[in-house]
């Protein structure tokens, strides 16, 4: 018998539609100059359940919201749910990874008018922010969990404790003070 050398390609792999790079983000959102850029991500847990976390970049202020499942129609409405009652000036941007629940990230991009950016494939760690924002959450929502037995008024209680714990990245102000002054500044 001969072995072949197995060909790998990203065939079977669902591409992103329209995806714009992390590395074409304007420079600010880098330096977390301003309230209003977000990072976001999915918790997942047993059953298929999964949350959608949003943690803004400057304020490190988290918003979670309930999905029905992980397909991308079901994650962004789930997105939109949580940033349409911000002001349009705190909706800027978003930066996700390469997971198929953003393919229809347009329609973020239409309902909420913010741009959406993309991390480099297998690199979660440019999106620190909100990775270190998910571990933190594992104390309230640990793995192994289903996350469907939680509600939307028990994930806000648990944004309300994230978010107002004092940080000392944030000179021990809470999240919530810092994004409340954010909002102050640009509305």
């Amino acid at each position: 018998m001969f072995r072949h050398a197995r060909n790998h390609h990203n065939s079977g792999k669902q591409q992103i539609p329209n995806l714009k790079s992390i590395w074409d983000r304007p420079k600010e959102i880098k330096d977390r100059q301003y309230v209003g850029h977000w990072e976001g991500d999915m918790i997942i847990g047993t059953l298929a359940s999964a949350i959608v976390t949003l943690v803004e970049r400057k304020s490190r202020y988290t918003l979670l919201g309930k999905t029905a499942d992980k397909k991308s129609i079901s994650v962004i409405k789930a997105v939109i749910d949580q940033l349409a009652g911000l002001p349009s000036s705190i909706r800027q941007t978003l930066t996700w990874d390469r997971g198929h629940e953003m393919s229809k990230h347009h329609l973020l991009t239409a309902q909420c008018n913010m741009s959406v950016y993309f991390c480099d494939a297998s690199s979660p760690w440019q999106k620190g922010t909100n990775e270190n924002t998910n571990g933190l959450l594992r104390q309230y929502l640990p793995k192994g969990k289903n996350l469907g037995l939680y509600s939307q008024e028990q994930l806000d209680k648990i944004a309300l404790q994230l978010n107002t714990r004092p940080r000392k990245i944030l000179g021990f102000k809470t999240p919530l003070e810092v994004f409340q002054t954010g909002v102050a500044l640009t509305g």
